[in-house]
C-alpha cells in the first residue's frame, strides 16, 4: 500500500448514512446554467428533429426536464442508434458532443437510421458539475433493474417504449483530473473503503463490452478519432485506467454486470468514449470535435 492509500485509509471512517449524504447535497451548489447551455440549444433543434421530454428530476422538476430528440420521420424499418451524453453530469465535452453532433452532422445519417440522442441525461449533475446525483448516486453504475437513479431509470423506460432493437449505443464520456482529485476520496468516504488510484491518461479512448468486444468497429472509431486528437497510451504495465488495453486506444469492461448505460441497451454494437479535457494537447472545442467525430465514425462503419 503505497503512502497516499495509507493517509487515505486512516482518514476513512464508516460508510456514510442518510445524514452524511445530506450534508453533502448541502455543499453542492449551481456552477452552470442546464437552461441555458442545453435547452436552448435543444428547443433551436425542434424544426429538424422531434424533441420527447421523458421525464424530470425530483429535486427540481421545473428546472431539470430530461429531453431526447429523435428523427422527424421515424421509421419503424430501419435500424436505430442511441447516442447519450451527460451520464456523468461534470463531463462536459459528452454533453456539448452531443448537441454538436445534432446542430452539424446528424442530418446526414437521418435518411439510414433512425437517431435518438440524448444529450444530458444528468442535468443536475451537469449545473453542479458533479459525477453523482443528488443522492451521491453514481448513475453510471445503476442501468440495471434495481434502478437506483432516477436519471438512469427514466432513460431505461423511455428506451424501453421505442419501437423496434437498437443496432448501436455510443455513449460519451470524459476521463478527468477531477476522478483522483475529487471523486475518488468522495466515493471512498461514501463507501468507508479505499480504492487504487490509476494514473489519468492523456488522451482519448474507448470503452468497449468484454462480452461483445466488437474489434474492428472499435479499431475503426480509434483511427477516425485519431485524426482529430491524440490516442492515449497504456501506461507501463499496457493498461489504461487499471484495464488491460485490448488494443491501441482501446480497453473493455463487463459492462453488463457493472450497470453501466452502453449494457442495458443490448445493442449489438456499443462503445464508451472517453475524452481527456486536461491535456495541454486539447481545448474545449477539440474535445467537443473528438466527440463528434466518434459518432460519425461508428455511424459509418454501421453502415458500410
Amino acid at each position: 500500500m503505497s503512502d497516499s492509500q495509507r493517509a487515505r485509509r486512516n482518514a476513512t471512517s464508516a460508510m456514510w448514512g442518510e445524514v452524511e449524504k445530506a450534508a453533502w447535497f448541502d455543499k453542492q451548489s449551481i456552477k452552470r446554467s442546464y437552461q441555458a447551455e442545453v435547452v436552448t440549444k435543444i428547443e433551436k433543434l425542434s424544426s429538424d428533429f422531434k424533441v420527447v421530454e421523458y421525464g424530470q428530476l425530483a429535486v427540481n422538476e421545473l428546472r431539470y426536464p430530461l429531453y431526447y430528440l429523435k428523427n422527424a420521420d421515424w421509421q419503424a424499418g430501419k435500424p436505430t442508434v442511441l447516442i447519450t451524453g451527460g451520464v456523468h453530469g461534470y463531463e462536459t465535452s459528452g454533453v456539448q458532443g452531443a448537441l454538436r453532433f445534432l446542430e452539424t452532422k446528424a442530418n446526414l445519417y437521418a435518411e439510414q437510421f433512425n437517431l435518438v440522442v440524448v444529450p444530458c441525461i444528468s442535468p443536475w449533475a451537469y449545473e453542479t458539475i458533479n459525477r453523482w446525483n443528488p443522492y451521491c448516486v453514481d448513475p453510471n453504475r445503476s442501468f440495471d433493474q434495481a434502478r437506483n437513479s432516477a436519471e438512469a431509470a427514466a432513460l431505461m423506460s423511455a428506451i424501453e417504449a421505442l419501437d423496434g432493437e437498437l443496432l448501436m449505443h455510443i455513449d460519451l464520456h470524459e476521463t478527468t483530473d477531477t476522478d483522483n482529485s475529487q471523486f475518488m476520496p468522495a466515493l471512498d468516504a461514501r463507501d468507508g473503503k479505499v480504492t487504487e488510484i490509476t494514473e489519468i491518461p492523456d488522451g482519448f479512448y474507448l470503452v468497449g463490452d468484454s462480452e461483445n468486444p466488437s474489434v474492428e468497429f472499435q479499431r475503426y472509431i480509434i483511427e477516425q478519432v485519431s485524426k482529430v486528437t491524440h490516442i492515449a497510451p497504456a501506461d507501463e504495465q499496457g493498461r489504461i485506467i487499471g484495464a488491460t488495453l485490448a488494443q491501441p486506444g482501446v480497453i473493455n469492461y463487463p459492462v453488463k454486470s457493472l450497470s453501466l448505460c452502453t449494457g442495458f441497451s443490448q445493442a449489438r454494437f456499443n462503445t464508451t468514449t472517453e475524452v481527456y479535457p486536461d491535456s495541454p494537447l486539447v481545448d474545449d472545442e477539440n474535445c467537443i470535435l473528438a466527440q463528434v467525430r466518434a459518432v460519425t465514425a461508428a455511424l459509418d462503419y454501421i453502415r458500410n
